[in-house]
């Protein structure tokens, strides 16, 4: 793996970087904007709205930050690339936001019930900055989901809802200050509650979806079947088991035994499983790498069939049960099949014109016969070559 390996996603990195960027001067702005208008309109809420959107700030660069180089190409440390540098940065930005939360809920259950002389009484400049930030977040999340949906890039879909949780936040701050304008000066610090409760809620959500990423939790049950159904229907598959997944960002790696013909050639059998990967891949784009493992019978007899000897043993005990065979040494290539817990030989003769066709095949035959002796070996076949 060298340097220069591209990383699944990163032909989308210049908009990922993009609608980041203009996501933080939307932040910067509205949150200045609404921790003004709640200082000088009255409104808890809508300061700590203010605040949420200056905290994204942080978000954001981590945002930016992680999809840069989360985007780079695989290394010697990492194989795999650095996508789940993504993963990740995701898990801060969640655990972040419970943090800031925390604080606010603090603070207006301490203003409700252990200080309500504090309570901030909010007016129409307050409700207005609310209105205007419910607007430009909700365009804001439309556009970063629009690129989160083409870049496949979970970040930028959290970074998205979490635009989104910052209008609804919004509309709950609306809310609130119509009550405290309606005579109910308390609705005010509940709707800085409940903004800091939904603030908190996407913080978990984010975390508990980075930490399952993590620990490499796979596909769905069902998403395996419908993987396992394509792979099945390919030409030269005659089973498939054992197909594990993880994430890694946005994308998907799989791990996949495949079973096909036991006589097939290596060169064959290795098509066939080339043939697998670019189906997974083209078919499913959220497939970065697949990983298939070929083999030529039921795992049921993978331990009968490990305990018999390799080729370098088997073909010495050939040899020293051919020792008095004359056909030994016009052996041209010998083929081994390990099926079911047993040996099948196959044997390639050179065929002798000017020899005796009646002699040549008896030799053949107690060749087949001696190799048949062998405890381990269920059958020798032979092939003639050059004999028609």
């Amino acid at each position: 793996m060298t340097d220069d390996a591209a990383t699944p996603g990163a032909e989308h990195l210049p908009a990922k970087q993009r609608v980041t960027v203009i996501g933080a001067v939307v932040n910067l702005l509205l949150g200045i904007g609404k921790v003004g208008a709640g200082i000088v309109g009255q409104s808890q809420a809508l300061i700590a709205d203010g605040a949420h959107s200056l905290s994204d700030l942080i978000s954001d660069g981590v945002v930016l930050g992680a999809t840069t180089y989360g985007s780079r190409g695989a290394d010697q440390e990492h194989p795999y690339g650095h996508a789940r540098i993504e993963t990740v940065a995701t898990a801060f930005i969640g655990a972040a936001l419970m943090v800031i939360a925390g604080g606010f809920i603090y603070d207006a259950v301490h203003r409700l019930f252990f200080a309500p002389e504090t309570l901030l009484v909010p007016g129409w400049l307050a409700l207005s900055a609310a209105l205007a930030s419910i607007l430009a977040k909700e365009a804001l999340y439309q556009y970063t989901r629009v690129v989160a949906r083409r870049a496949r890039s979970n970040i930028i879909h959290a970074n998205a809802w979490h635009h989104r949780s910052d209008a609804l936040s919004s509309v709950v701050v609306v809310v609130g200050i119509l009550g405290v304008l309606a005579g109910v000066p308390w609705l005010d610090a509940v709707g800085a509650i409940v903004v800091a409760s939904m603030l908190g809620y996407m913080g978990l959500r984010f975390v508990w979806q980075s930490l399952r990423e993590l620990v490499d939790t796979g596909l769905t049950a069902e998403q395996v079947r419908e993987l396992e159904a394509q792979i099945h229907a390919l030409d030269g598959v005659r089973g498939v088991h054992g197909l594990r997944s993880r994430y890694m960002a946005e994308s998907t790696l799989i791990d996949v035994h495949v079973v096909v013909d036991p006589r097939i050639s290596v060169s064959e059998g290795h098509r066939v499983a080339e043939a697998v990967r670019e189906h997974l891949v083209a078919a499913n784009p959220e497939v970065a790498e697949v990983l298939v493992h070929v083999e030529h019978e039921d795992p049921a007899w993978h331990e009968q069939t490990r305990q018999l000897p390799r080729r370098r043993e088997v073909e010495r005990t050939l040899r020293r049960h051919w020792s008095d065979q004359p056909l030994a040494d016009r052996i041209h290539r010998l083929d081994l099949h390990y099926l079911q817990g047993r040996l099948e030989v196959e044997l390639h003769l050179a065929w002798q014109a000017e020899g005796d066709p009646a002699r040549q095949h008896a030799e053949a035959a107690a060749l087949a016969e001696t190799a048949e002796a062998i405890d381990y070996v269920s059958d020798c076949r032979i092939f003639w070559i050059g004999h028609h």
